[in-house]
């Protein structure tokens, strides 16, 4: 199967009738020089830009392969995007992962950028944070809504400061998104592993890393879940979203055979996490995709003008929307648009909509939506009416891509 990244733009009719899609592919395996592309990130800048980022894997297309950064931008709500663009590059003698070496994984030639993850700040500033064999870890901004960056700054001394509780020797940011709290702070949930296992990604634990001065420095948190935890074995990949009380909830991939995530929530998104409990609701994948079981619990807001937002009542969504990722933005003054990031085996996919009457999607924030509550819930079953690839949920079409060419 080849890689395929698609962005899909929506549009309403006034009838409510299902709405017209337009497709443009972004990332596609076996081209651009590429076996295929994973790990995939969307943000949208305060100016409106939507910036497109993921992993590009040159040769075996696995996790220690010769690995890129790459970026795309649309500046004109995704009809057109920029060629892509490898943005993430270190100076210097790069030495391979010990890890890579032990566990055999790839090739000793290969030199592996990998987990970027972005945040786009309310004033405008794009951070911007990678990794270098699994070993090293970067920040970088731009203040050009991702024109140019700033040269790469090692962060790794941070992480390093759990290795007394931890003794790391393979570190991911993220995967995917940070975000920005109501305070301005920023959080990036990050894991770290032993290297002893499998492609040496576990044993591992989870964590988030902060920063109070807008990136200029960033800081450990506590663990999310303990390392020797016999119930949540592994945690690693963690998606974050605040919540309408400022409290931060991460949503934890495990490997504990009850298939469920993991959920631990904090006052400060950093430190002094609850006991993590199971989400019955929510079936724990051992994939990236898994997080969008986060994403797609958000609840729908109505914002019209002179009105409050109101929310409905939940449950589950009836069709399976595990591989699809959502990350609201809207410019100031006009209605909020959506995007969804699709994650299958081998493709990347990026559907965005712009409803025409005023909603607001609330649970976190990826763009500048900030001015609004944030409220995490489901969608009832008999708000969503399925339809010939999408699904109705009342005034707001949701866009499906089934994978298939």
């Amino acid at each position: 199967m080849r890689l395929l990244a698609t962005v899909v733009l929506l549009s309403f009719t006034a009838d409510g009738a299902p709405p017209l899609l337009t497709k443009t592919k972004l990332f596609e395996g076996g081209e651009g020089g590429y076996k295929l592309y994973r790990i995939p990130g969307i943000v949208v800048t305060r100016k409106g830009t939507i910036l497109v980022y993921c992993e590009a894997r040159r040769h075996s297309g696995g996790d220690w392969d010769t690995i890129d950064i790459l970026l795309r931008r649309g500046t004109d709500g995704a009809q057109t995007f920029s060629p892509p663009e490898s943005i993430a590059y270190v100076t210097g003698q790069i030495a391979r992962n010990p890890v890579a070496i032990e566990r055999k994984q790839g090739q000793p030639t290969d030199v592996t950028y990998n987990n970027p993850v972005a945040i786009a700040d309310r004033d405008g500033t794009v951070h911007f944070l990678f990794c270098l064999e699994y070993m090293r870890v970067f920040y970088m901004r731009s203040r050009d809504d991702a024109k140019t960056f700033s040269a790469p700054v090692e962060i790794t001394p941070a992480f390093d400061t759990f290795r007394p509780e931890f003794a790391w020797r393979v570190v991911a940011t993220g995967p995917g998104h940070g975000i920005q709290l109501a305070s301005g702070r920023l959080i990036v949930p990050v894991w770290l592993a032993l290297g002893t296992t499998g492609n040496g990604h576990g044993p591992s634990v989870n964590a988030t890393v902060y920063s109070d001065d807008r990136g200029a420095t960033w800081h450990r948190g506590d663990l999310a879940i303990a390392a020797d935890s016999p119930e949540f074995p592994s945690p690693n990949e963690t998606a974050a979203v605040q919540l309408a009380d400022g409290s931060v909830i991460l949503n934890i991939r495990t490997l504990s055979p009850r298939n469920r995530r993991a959920i631990v929530t904090g006052k400060v998104g950093a430190t002094a996490w609850s006991q993590p409990r199971f989400q019955p609701d929510l079936p724990g994948r051992r994939s990236f995709a898994a997080h969008s079981n986060l994403w797609r619990s958000w609840r729908w807001h109505e914002v019209a003008p002179g009105r409050a937002a109101v929310g409905r009542r939940s449950t589950q969504l009836s069709r399976p929307a595990s591989n699809l990722l959502v990350i609201p933005s809207a410019r100031k003054g006009s209605a909020c648009r959506f995007f969804r990031a699709r994650l299958d085996q081998h493709g990347i996919s990026l559907v965005v909509r712009t409803p025409q009457s005023f909603w607001r999607l609330s649970g976190g924030s990826m763009g500048p939506c900030s001015d609004h509550p944030r409220q995490l819930d489901r969608l009832e079953r008999r708000d969503v009416v399925h339809g010939a690839g999408s699904l109705h949920v009342r005034d707001v079409a949701c866009a499906w891509i089934d994978g298939r060419e």
